[in-house]
């Protein structure tokens, strides 16, 4: 179990969609995000912001979330957009690409953070921890980091000395080591401070 019980609501009257991203501290790899729009009385004993799961608490979670979602959708923005735009206009980018991936239309955006760029003309709300507060945020924070962690493990097969298999794309001493060792990949982000000065 883990901590308390979360909203499984903001408005009542709205079908809402919880947004959250993935990956922005990360030097390689794209980032993700996941919208997911819940039955409006949704409830679950240990669904919470990903990072207090354990990886088989997320992979367990994933298949109840897509098959308990309304609907559902992933977006990805790939290091060489996160390059040209920067990694804040990137990950609203990729919300905006999760959102257009939902079958249903939202009227209410609930999105994690304190900073969004509107899309659609949805109305929304920024709940700064918000996945940690409201189930559908929750689960979009779920389903964008199984999706991403499982996109980078892949990845480390192709890339086998950055260790992603591990950490998943984020600033380890071995994604380092290997970033020394065998420079950069076409997954790296290049604006990004690789190496320590």
């Amino acid at each position: 179990m883990v901590g308390a019980i979360l909203n499984s609501y903001f408005d009542l009257n709205k079908t809402e969609a919880g947004c959250d991203e993935v990956g922005r501290g990360c030097l390689a790899g794209p980032v993700v995000a996941a919208a997911v729009i819940l039955p409006k009385h949704f409830k679950h004993d240990f669904l919470n912001d990903s990072k207090k799961l354990s990886i088989s608490q997320r992979e367990l979670l994933k298949i109840e979330i897509e098959n308990m979602a309304l609907a559902y959708g992933i977006g990805e923005v790939t290091p060489q957009e996160i390059d040209d735009i920067n990694i804040l206009n990137a990950s609203f980018l990729a919300m905006h690409r999760a959102i257009d991936q939902l079958k249903i239309k939202p009227e209410l955006l609930l999105i994690d953070g304190n900073r969004y760029t509107p899309h659609c003309s949805i109305p929304y709300q920024c709940i700064i921890k918000g996945d940690s507060k409201f189930f559908s945020i929750a689960a979009a924070s779920v389903l964008a980091k199984a999706y991403r962690d499982q996109l980078m493990q892949d990845l480390a097969k192709e890339y086998p000395l950055y260790s992603w298999e591990t950490n998943v794309g984020y600033p380890t001493t071995a994604h380092r080591q290997g970033i020394r060792k065998q420079g950069i990949t076409p997954y790296h982000r290049k604006t990004f401070q690789l190496l320590p000065k």
